[in-house]
């Protein structure tokens, strides 16, 4: 029902709406908190996964070539909807229209910078892989394949390492609104890894390494004692252990016999120093 609602704008629908603010290039980074509402919607209505969809395209046609920062936003939020909505977003993904649509982003036409060609790239390698051998979205893997025997080289990307598109279905009820929702639970979301080339985290200080300790002649002195005094408590308790009868204890006895326990760890601690 949330398309009526921008019947002919795709970016006047409850989606769309959310979508543009998403993507504004005005914006200093990532708004993770709106990509993941954005997901919420999408899986909430019937029609989410193709409002969505229709919105970034929108977005899309409507940046490239000017605003490249709010190109960038846009796939990230592309990203994000594929890794936390399910099916039927991935149907509406796997369109031919739609991927020939993202195709044009890099071309000469635009002059892309680099990492706008890489971005979109990388998305077409892990799609594919990720949908490889599933009928219904066989289309990503045909755009893959077409790159590749029009010579287009694609970044490095380690496929294994990289985090699923989405988690295997429990029940027959999740199969339609499962997601996958990086390093969170259900009441907390945390965001994916962030672009770097658009936001860097803050380098970590590191605490310098504490030297030796270097006692003087009177605190060396006043240890020497006090490790006298123990050892020769550790004495004493020795002889008394030797005369105590297991059949006729003295909670006093037991007592002490806890003190001659702790002199012999700092007796043994002061060795160690």
């Amino acid at each position: 029902m949330a398309s009526l609602f921008g019947h002919g704008n795709p970016l006047a629908t409850i989606v769309g709406q959310l979508v543009e603010r998403a993507t504004d290039g005005t914006q200093v980074s990532e708004n993770w908190g709106l990509f993941m509402e954005i997901c919420d919607k999408i899986n909430e209505t019937d029609e989410g996964p193709k409002d969505g969809v229709k919105a970034i395209k929108k977005r899309l046609s409507q940046n490239i070539g000017k605003n490249h920062t709010a190109v960038m936003y846009t796939l990230t939020c592309l990203e994000t909807c594929v890794k936390n909505c399910g099916r039927r977003f991935h149907l509406q993904l796997a369109n031919k229209d739609f991927l020939a649509d993202l195709i044009k982003i890099i071309g000469p036409k635009y002059d892309p910078p680099q990492i706008v060609q890489e971005k979109v790239l990388s998305m077409i390698q892990t799609w594919a892989d990720a949908f490889r051998g599933v009928p219904e979205l066989k289309e990503v893997e045909k755009v893959y394949q077409d790159l590749k025997t029009k010579g287009i080289e694609f970044p490095m990307t380690d496929l294994d390492a990289m985090a699923p598109i989405h988690t295997p279905a429990r029940t027959a009820a999740e199969m339609e609104t499962e997601r996958f929702r990086i390093a969170s639970n259900a009441s907390v979301r945390a965001p994916p890894v962030r672009s770097a080339s658009l936001s860097s985290p803050p380098p970590v200080a590191v605490p310098a390494p504490v030297g030796p300790i270097n006692p003087s002649l009177e605190q060396l002195g006043k240890l020497r004692s006090e490790l006298d005094l123990v050892q020769g408590n550790v004495r004493v308790m020795g002889e008394m252990l030797t005369e105590l009868s297991p059949a006729n204890v003295d909670p006093s006895d037991l007592e002490l016999l806890l003190v001659n326990i702790q002199c012999r760890l700092l007796a043994v601690d002061w060795k160690k120093k």
